[in-house]
C-alpha cells in the first residue's frame, strides 16, 4: 500500500472517530451538563435554626411538580426575599440547613430543578429559566415578602439561571458564585476539536445578557477553580451592567465555596446592606 492510501485510510479512521465522539457528546449532553444524581438529598431533615422551615410543592406553567423549601423569619413581615439557584448535580436541601447564616432575616426559597431531588421533569436550560421566573413571581406574591426587595443567588450552573431571571424581573440584588461567561464557551474549551456550538442545546450564555442587568451584582470566585477558570469569569464581569464587587474567597474551590463561613458571611453582609432601608430595618 502506498503512502497516499495509508494517509487516506488514517484520515478516514480519524473522521469516523471524530464523528463518533461528536455524536456521543450530543447524545449525552444532559448527563454531562446537569447530572442530577437521582433524588438523593444532601440533608436528610432540612431545617434552619433562624427560620420557620417548611417543604413546599409548586407547579410550573406546564404543570411539572417542583419540590423545595420555603424559609421565613419567625417574626412578622414583610421581609426581603432570596431565591437560590443551585449548581450542576446540586440538590438544594443544604440551603435550608445553612439559611440562618446565609440569609438572616430574609425569606428564602430554594427549589430543586426539574429532575433534581423530588422535583419531576427533565433538566433543560429553557425549563430552568422559565421555572425561575415563575418562582420569582411566586415568592413576590407571598404576603410576608416585600416584592421590591427580592434577590437572586446563583451558584455555578445556577449563575446562568440567575442572570436570565434577573434580566426579566426586577431583582433588588444579584449574587453570582463561581459564574461563567457561557457554558458553550467552557464546552468549546474542553472539547476543542469538536463542533460543540452545533450540538450543544443548553448554552447558558450569560455574557450575552449581563449588560442588561440593572441590580448591583456581587461576584464570588473560588481561589482554586478547575471547573470555571477565572478567565471565563473575567469575560462575564467585563459585561455586567452594575458590578458591586468581584472577590475571591480564600481557601475555596469550586465545590466547597458555598459552604464556607467566609462565603456565607460575605453574602449575608452584602444582602443586608442592599435590603436595609430607612424605617425598614432588617430583622
Amino acid at each position: 500500500m502506498d503512502n497516499s492510501k495509508k494517509v487516506a485510510g488514517l484520515a478516514g479512521i480519524v473522521s469516523v472517530l471524530w464523528m463518533g465522539l461528536t455524536a456521543a457528546v450530543a447524545a449525552n449532553q444532559k448527563r454531562l451538563l446537569f447530572n442530577p444524581l437521582g433524588s438523593r438529598r444532601e440533608v436528610l431533615k432540612p431545617y434552619s435554626t433562624g427560620h420557620r422551615t417548611r417543604p413546599i410543592v409548586v407547579r410550573s406553567k406546564d404543570g411539572t411538580r417542583l419540590s423545595g423549601w420555603l424559609m421565613t423569619p419567625p417574626v412578622a413581615g414583610p421581609h426581603p426575599g432570596v431565591i437560590y439557584f443551585g449548581g450542576r448535580s446540586e440538590e438544594v436541601s443544604w440551603v435550608a440547613r445553612d439559611a440562618g447564616k446565609l440569609f438572616p432575616g430574609m425569606a428564602v426559597l430554594a427549589v430543586n430543578y426539574r429532575g433534581y431531588g423530588d422535583s419531576h421533569g427533565d433538566p433543560a436550560e429553557a425549563h430552568f429559566v422559565e421555572d425561575g421566573r415563575m418562582l420569582f413571581d411566586w415568592l413576590s406574591e407571598r404576603h410576608h415578602v416585600d416584592p421590591k426587595r427580592i434577590a437572586v443567588v446563583g451558584r455555578s450552573l445556577g449563575s446562568g439561571v440567575a442572570v436570565q431571571v434577573a434580566m426579566e424581573r426586577e431583582a433588588n440584588a444579584i449574587v453570582l458564585i463561581t459564574p461563567y461567561d457561557s457554558i458553550l464557551a467552557i464546552a468549546k474549551r474542553k472539547f476543542r476539536t469538536l463542533p460543540v456550538e452545533y450540538v450543544l442545546r443548553h448554552k447558558f450564555e450569560s455574557v450575552k445578557y449581563a449588560h442588561q442587568l440593572k441590580a448591583p451584582t456581587y461576584v464570588l470566585r473560588a481561589a482554586f477553580d478547575d471547573v470555571v477558570p477565572h478567565s471565563h469569569t473575567d469575560l462575564l464581569v467585563q459585561k455586567l451592567g452594575t458590578l458591586h464587587a468581584d472577590e475571591i474567597v480564600p481557601d475555596s474551590d469550586h465545590m466547597n465555596i458555598p459552604y464556607l463561613e467566609a462565603t456565607q458571611q460575605r453574602i449575608a453582609s452584602f444582602l443586608a446592606s442592599r435590603f436595609s432601608q430607612p424605617g425598614q430595618p432588617l430583622v
